[in-house]
């Protein structure tokens, strides 16, 4: 047996705290300081991005009572579905600044940069600077990552907190003092405040670690979980407390719930309905499209026309059209599903190679004592990327490419300390090997996945794929592991694993993203119903996996309305030759997906004796509302939420705030028509409407002055 073979067969002390390097806090603030510049780059360009969260940031800079409950308007007629913590740091630096894009994307994009510099001290702690810094960059050049932490929606908040609960995590097992679980259960239920039950999935892998590994003896580390669990619902639960026990006629409607609860909303439409497709209130709730057979009618009250083709079938046990078994119109669900086109471009490149260094790491600490850290983190990076990874892959009900943002930390933590560890140990024959076959995996993920948008840098997978071969061979020569020739395998290595994402990622920062589903990089053959019939997003409609708003080709459609079968959103469709990515149903009155785009007559209407309305205007769906309500600045009323197909509000209600004179006009269009429900609360509110008053079009918008009878 060699001198290595013994060492490593040997018991293993648990690592130090790793110390600085000289070279470390110049390596560091560059890192930090580019992924600032990268991050924070052209941010404006987006506008209001995801228009939807862009209308309660609004909302919550000038009303405190919006601010607190996420309302979509001012007003306080309804929240928006998530709870409000990611809302309240955009809606303060707008309070501050004034309402404009960077204003509202800037904290995203510092939440960006504190992951980053999260992740880096998690992982140097117990690796050492190489792999803390590695860690950070791939977390920065992640797709994925580089999109959401320049948009709105709450991901940026969500992952930054789980990161943080891993930090306080590890340092429980570090020392095993209580204050650490403490401050994990605050971080969990900081993430419940940020996007309910999504957090829940590093539950587990938590727990489980610190029961493996954690200091103390067993009964009292079972003591400590329960603390933890008693600051988790300490720093969810009093928000969730007082929103159920407010009077429910003095504050918002709970959006995305259908009987005015936060508690149903975490159970249903935001819990398990994710997982099982039972999600009563979704444009599939329940198991399917609703009411498709009514589409027609929903369609006249101001729904989509022409859906209940588009909608026919597709039922989230069946097979969607264009999709694999499972999930349907959200697209096929199994163990591939992350690598399909839709979701492989953002998350998948590295994904393969992460498993394989996750093995080889609790291998190379399998004879060290069971409070290991290093064999800890691995066990809590590793079961995090599991059992998300595994959720994401099998979850029946809403997806959509952009969630996977939440594997990326745990992605970049395993290559960072795998990779540095296994490289420690270069001069055994088997740990060669490993790395060899980390980097020919990765390889090939990086040719299948360029290999999906050929006219994206065509050179580049030949680069990757000589570059990688070259440095696969190199690793399993000891010589070559050692002094300058080391050095050159190092960075043909980090080539090899990071030239892919980062062509990604800088098209994603060099491209604008608007609407409710965006994805990242370049357009793919086979996204979003594309050629090769991959599927994700929001299943068959659109043409593309960014959103469908770019064709394959590149070329944005010739209306961001447009649906299959040729039909439009209702309410005025202005064509979109931006290039911006991002959902259908954009223009004029706006849609399911994209907010409002109102002209300046439009806006003007709105804004005559403004100050004498409660809401200037009423709108059917959160997004058609949102869009006039940026423009105007005053409270724009969301009937029926995000779907427009919350019962919220009911006919009566309306009736007695026009009544009352609260509302001054209905703006026509949008939203999903009751769910594609004919007998929706929107679709009764609309019928009335258009029975009662007179049209009027403004800018190719239809109004009606409630004001006025017809």
């Amino acid at each position: 047996m060699t001198a290595t073979a013994e060492r490593l067969a040997a018991p293993v002390p648990a690592p130090e705290p790793q110390r600085q390097v000289r070279w470390e806090p110049w390596a560091l603030g560059v890192l930090l300081v580019g992924t600032g510049v990268a991050y924070i780059w052209g941010l404006g360009a987006s506008g209001w991005a995801n228009s939807f969260y862009a209308a309660a940031v609004q909302a919550g800079s000038v009303s405190w009572k919006a601010f607190f409950f996420g309302s979509s308007d001012a007003a306080n007629s309804i929240t928006v579905d998530k709870p409000p913590m990611s809302l309240w740091l955009m809606s303060l630096s707008v309070r501050i600044f004034g309402l404009n894009s960077w204003a509202m994307l800037v904290p995203q994009a510092l939440l960006g940069v504190g992951s980053v510099a999260l992740l880096w001290g998690t992982v140097r702690r117990y690796f050492g600077a190489a792999a803390g810094l590695l860690a950070g960059l791939v977390l920065a050049l992640t797709p994925v990552a580089a999109l959401m932490f320049r948009f709105n929606n709450p991901d940026a908040l969500l992952v930054l907190l789980m990161i943080a609960a891993v930090w306080a995590m590890m340092r429980a097992v570090q020392d095993g003092r209580t204050r650490w679980l403490v401050l994990v259960g605050v971080f969990c239920g900081f993430g419940f405040l940020t996007k309910q039950l999504q957090v829940m999935l590093v539950v587990p892998p938590l727990a489980l670690t610190y029961l493996i590994a954690g200091p103390p003896k067993l009964g009292k580390r079972v003591l400590q979980l329960f603390a933890a669990l008693g600051g988790l619902i300490v720093s969810a639960g009093w928000w969730l407390a007082i929103v159920e026990l407010w009077p429910a006629d003095s504050r918002p409607w709970i959006g995305g719930s259908q009987n005015n609860s936060i508690l149903e909303l975490t159970l249903g439409y935001n819990g398990l309905g994710r997982l099982s497709g039972n999600e009563t209130g979704s444009v599939g709730g329940g198991g399917g499209m609703r009411g498709a057979g009514d589409a027609a009618a929903g369609a006249a009250a101001g729904g989509f026309p022409g859906m209940g083709e588009a909608a026919g079938g597709m039922t989230t046990g069946g097979m969607a059209p264009g999709g694999g078994a499972g999930g349907g119109m959200w697209g096929s669900t199994g163990i591939a599903r992350l690598f399909e086109s839709a979701q492989g471009g953002q998350i998948a490149w590295l994904i393969p190679a992460a498993l394989i260094l996750l093995v080889a790491g609790i291998v190379l600490r399998g004879k060290a004592p069971r409070v290991d850290t290093q064999r800890a983190s691995f066990i809590v990076w590793g079961l995090w990327l599991l059992v998300t990874g595994l959720t994401f892959s099998f979850m029946a009900g809403i997806f959509h490419a952009y969630y996977t943002v939440a594997l990326a930390p745990a992605i970049a933590a395993l290559i960072g300390s795998g990779s540095v560890l296994a490289w420690r140990h270069r001069d055994v024959l088997w740990v060669r090997i490993i790395l060899a076959v980390s980097l020919a995996v990765t390889v090939a993920m990086a040719w299948v996945l360029l290999g999906r948008s050929p006219s994206f840098v065509p050179w580049l997978r030949w680069a990757i794929l000589v570059v990688g071969v070259v440095a696969a061979v190199a690793v399993l020569i000891p010589a070559v592991s050692r002094g300058r020739l080391a050095v050159a395998a190092i960075l043909a290595a980090i080539f090899t694993g990071l030239a892919g994402p980062t062509a990604y990622a800088i098209d994603t920062i060099n491209t604008p993203h608007t609407g409710s589903i965006v994805s990242a990089g370049p357009s793919v053959e086979g996204g979003m119903g594309g050629p090769g019939g991959g599927r994700g997003g929001f299943g068959g409609f659109g043409g593309t996996a960014d959103g469908g708003n770019r064709r394959t080709d590149g070329t944005p459609p010739a209306a961001m309305g447009q649906m299959p079968g040729g039909a439009t959103t209702p309410g005025g469709t202005t064509s979109a030759t931006d290039g911006t990515r991002g959902a259908m149903g954009g223009g004029g009155a706006g849609g399911l997906l994209q907010g409002s785009t109102p002209g300046a007559a439009v806006v003007s209407t709105l804004e005559e004796n403004s100050d004498q309305f409660t809401w200037v205007a009423a709108a059917i769906g959160s997004n058609s509302a949102s869009g006039y309500q940026l423009a105007t600045q005053s409270p724009v009323m969301a009937i029926g939420g995000f779907n427009g197909s919350d019962p919220s509000p009911t006919l009566a209600q309306f009736q007695q705030y026009v009544a009352e004179g609260k509302i001054h006009f209905f703006i026509a269009g949008g939203g999903m028509g009751g769910g594609m429900n004919a007998e929706g609360t929107a679709t009764a509110i609309s019928t009335w409407v258009t029975e009662n008053f007179t049209a009027t079009t403004v800018d190719g918008v239809t109004l009606y002055d409630l004001t006025v009878r017809g």
